[in-house]
């Protein structure tokens, strides 16, 4: 049994803290919301994961010192925008050794950091071992004990594999790798491309053209992570075509949903808001942009997303655009 803290009540913080806890482990689950600690504690119900009891064993706390405190893994489960904020605060009560297992995905817009390049930076301690957490796994399924796959990346692939053990047993199987860059490019880039997807449905569009940007999307994710120093396998794995295809065609994914209303003709921020929760593909826009001028990476499946969010486009002439691309290669 280890003691874990999860930094983050949202769904998939508050799925994966039910899996460790069932799997006998002893987890503290840290909110901001000084509500959402009080509802969860007594109700132990989750609004957004109907149907999930959440273990008795797990504890609630507003206290982020008492959620990092002689925990020997600290999971990192805010939105992007917020990871920097919390690893600030969280960073006076990070221990020597602890592990810290980030499941937020996104690149910060003004440093092009990956989510634990945004933690190392902040609670500036060499021994912590950062791990990369990701792969095709909604929240909503993961809460109901379904079969999935996901990936543990960091350098040091022995804090990877303590990892691969905590969830030894439960539904979710996990595997190993050490291309941590690559592994978080694929967790940001794959929002983009499925915000795409979710515009071509909204249009009206059938399976052909689904299939065609899932497959068009992961060559730019992988041309833009190769001319990073990626490994060129890695967009070939659980994390590169495996999240992106789940992020693509799920009802369950918000980049998928937001995609759709942009497609229907709803303005950027109203889809946001039907949306309800964080659409992470939107937030990683400026980086994918910004990143795809500074290696010269072509990228017009990223662009055409991004003039639709950003600059107003119709999506409809975007298509057309894409269509009408000079004709080459594969």
């Amino acid at each position: 049994m280890e003691r874990i803290g999860v930094l983050g009540a949202g769904t998939w913080g508050m799925a994966l803290a039910r899996v460790l806890s069932n799997a006998g482990h002893q987890v503290t689950v840290w909110s901001a919301l000084e509500k959402e600690v009080e509802e969860f504690s007594a109700t132990r119900v989750h609004p957004n994961l109907p149907g999930m009891e959440i273990p008795q064993g797990i504890e609630f706390t507003k206290s982020i010192e008492e959620v990092c405190k002689d925990k020997a893994v600290l999971l990192f489960a805010v939105p992007s925008v917020f990871v920097r904020s919390t690893a600030r605060n969280a960073a006076p009560y990070i221990q020597d050794g602890q592990i810290i297992l980030d499941v937020a995905k996104g690149m910060e817009q003004k440093t092009h950091m990956t989510m634990t390049q945004v933690i190392a930076d902040e609670i500036k301690n060499p021994s912590v071992k950062l791990v990369a957490f990701s792969g095709p796994t909604h929240a909503e399924e993961v809460a109901k004990d379904l079969p999935t796959t996901i990936v543990a990346a960091c350098e040091e692939i022995a804090a990877s594999e303590f990892v691969q053990e905590l969830f030894e047993g439960t539904c979710m199987r996990v595997y190993t790798n050490t291309d941590v860059f690559g592994v978080e490019l694929c967790g940001a880039m794959k929002n983009v491309m499925a915000l795409a997807a979710g515009v071509a449905t909204g249009l009206g569009y059938g399976d052909n053209t689904k299939a065609a940007i899932i497959t068009r999307g992961i060559a730019e994710i992988a041309r833009l992570g190769v001319a990073m120093g990626c490994k060129p396998e890695t967009f070939l794995g659980l994390t590169g075509i495996g999240d992106l295809i789940v992020t693509a065609t799920s009802v369950h994914s918000r980049n998928n949903r937001c995609g759709m209303l942009l497609g229907q003709g709803v303005a950027p921020q109203e889809a946001i808001k039907q949306v309800g929760m964080v659409v992470e593909g939107i937030n990683a826009l400026p980086a994918a942009m910004e990143l795809k001028e500074k290696y010269q990476v072509e990228m017009p499946l990223t662009e055409a997303i991004n003039a639709v969010v950003n600059l107003g486009a119709s999506p409809m002439e975007q298509v057309q655009m894409l269509m009408h691309r000079q004709i080459k290669a594969e």
